[in-house]
């Protein structure tokens, strides 16, 4: 994931997009989603908030079976995010250590 020339990381942004899916999804389904939640809203803004409100409604409503296509959904849209604004890699990577599990 990271390495390079100069001592500048090189930073793997689909890697950091399914890792950080996989970690919003498993926290939408978690004990922890609240507080997990307010930090998605703090750093990510209120659409993103939204949208793991979604997710966790819909984990909630169907099968765990869904988790993966969830998964795939937060993928697409954290690596868009990243095209986007790469600042918020940082971001990603914590919140993705700090979801409940």
């Amino acid at each position: 994931m990271t390495g390079g020339t100069m001592g500048r990381p090189v930073i793997h942004h689909p890697q950091v997009a399914w890792d950080a899916a996989r970690a919003f999804v498993r926290a939408a389904g978690a004990p922890g989603y609240e507080a997990f939640a307010d930090r998605i809203l703090s750093r990510l803004g209120a659409d993103l908030y939204g949208e793991l409100a979604n997710t966790r409604q819909r984990l909630l409503a169907c099968s765990v079976e869904n988790s993966d296509v969830e998964a795939g959904k937060w993928r697409v849209r954290l690596e868009d995010l990243l095209r986007g604004r790469p600042d918020l890699t940082t971001a990603l990577r914590e919140l993705t250590e700090a979801a409940p599990r």
